[in-house]
């Protein structure tokens, strides 16, 4: 596990490459919402050393933005707290209007392409070791591993395809979790004099540094490799900047935030447009690394398109898009319904889950019945869906919750059945 470089806390208000006007904004928007605070107070919000939040205050105070409001204890070697004054609370009224973006103060986007180059997934490798533990909850064909790995290291993308309920959705994830690399993510970055928020709580997970870690630059978060699912759900606006024009700044699509990890398109041929126009939309970026994104000013701008793409599909390769469109895609790996030993082992594993014996003797009869003589297509999420079937009639019936011959014929009723084999 690597614990990539970052930048150092900066000393000076030069050196965080904003405007000195900038932070006296959104410093004065921080005030305004909090009222009185001291250098220590304002650090913690705009993520920027207590020396160069001084350095803003010392700048507002000769501009009469602010006044002192005396120590905030007696101790007189404690912090000065300060509130703004009626020019004060102008400006920071005036720079709502330009933005109402208030927290860590953005990074360049210079600094921010930088580090994504500096902290690329290909400088990670994964190993069968890591692969084998990550995959290890799941019940899948000993012939896929070979499969998978190649593409975890690939840094390009992957097309997982196949029958529904087959775990193809949760052997991505379980690529995404092989990775075990610390990377930094920004709060926010500035374009130009745009403020593109991207860190996100429900998507970007923490990472714990060790206590001899070299200091870094607040306004980097250290993460774990991100791993972000879209679904069915996902349009092709949503990749592109989200504008806000009431609150006057931008918030970074999901595949964006999923760079230096893996983004996995799951029930890919689902979405309200076709699969042909995504892989259009990624024909750049899956074949140059490279992403284009515009402004609501009208500018367009180049960012790194740095990410293991995981396409999760029901349909054939062919069924997604022309030739070219395919060739984009790198690895095409078909995860194939389970054999009989796989389905009765994903079976045991569902009762161990759900506290529910397993009974041989009810599941193979059950399973030569409705599978090999009806011609069913197997697929992994049966057992567990039975199993939830089955504790339902069971209380409905007043039973005890165990497997039954009975109680299986009525849950089987409720799943929707595969196609039949060869159909």
């Amino acid at each position: 596990m690597a614990i990539f470089e970052c930048d150092v806390p900066t000393r000076t208000i030069e050196e965080t490459g904003l405007t000195e006007s900038f932070l006296i904004g959104l410093t004065a928007k921080v005030i305004n919402e909090i009222d009185t605070m001291t250098p220590a107070d304002i650090a913690e919000v705009i993520k920027l050393p207590k020396l160069v939040c001084r350095q803003i205050i010392d700048v507002m105070v000769k501009q009469s933005l602010v006044e002192s409001q005396g120590l905030e204890t007696q101790d007189i070697k404690s912090d000065i707290r300060y509130s703004l004054t009626d020019a004060g609370r102008r400006w920071a009224a005036e720079a709502m209007l330009a933005s109402q973006y208030v927290g860590p103060a953005p990074v360049m986007f210079e600094a921010f392409c930088k580090q994504i180059r500096r902290q690329s997934i290909a400088n990670e490798e994964v190993h069968r070791t890591e692969l084998d533990r990550a995959l290890s909850h799941l019940v899948i064909p000993p012939e896929l591993i070979p499969q998978l790995g190649p593409a975890a290291n690939s840094a390009r993308s992957a097309l997982l395809y196949g029958e529904p309920g087959n775990g193809k959705t949760s052997i991505a994830e379980a690529l995404g979790r092989c990775f075990q690399d610390t990377i930094f993510l920004p709060y926010a970055m500035m374009v130009g004099n745009q403020i593109i928020r991207f860190y996100d709580e429900t998507l970007h997970e923490p990472a714990v540094l060790p206590e001899d870690a070299p200091r870094y630059d607040q306004r980097w978060v250290p993460c774990k490799r991100p791993v972000v699912v879209a679904g069915g759900e996902l349009t092709l606006d949503k990749l592109d900047l989200s504008f806000e024009e009431k609150s006057r700044f931008y918030e970074a699509p999901m595949h964006l935030k999923a760079l230096g990890g893996v983004f996995i398109l799951d029930d890919f041929g689902r979405q309200a447009s076709p699969p042909q126009e995504f892989l259009n939309r990624w024909i750049i970026p899956l074949e140059k690394n490279v992403d284009y994104m515009s402004l609501h000013t009208g500018k367009t701008f180049a960012i790194p398109f740095d990410q293991l793409v995981v396409f999760s599909s029901n349909m054939m390769p062919e069924d997604l898009g022309d030739d070219a469109a395919q060739r984009r895609i790198y690895f095409k790996i078909q995860v194939p319904s389970p054999t009989r030993e796989e389905y009765l082992r994903i079976f045991s594993e569902a009762c161990d889950r759900t506290g529910i014996q397993y009974r041989p003797d009810v599941v193979e009869p059950f399973f030569a019945q409705h599978y090999e003589s009806e011609g069913i297509a197997t697929s992994g999420a049966h057992p567990g869906f039975l199993l939830q079937h089955v504790k339902a009639i069971c209380r409905y019936m007043d039973r005890p919750i165990a497997l039954s011959p009975d109680v299986m014929e009525i849950a089987w009723k409720n799943v929707t059945k595969s196609k039949r084999r060869g159909a």
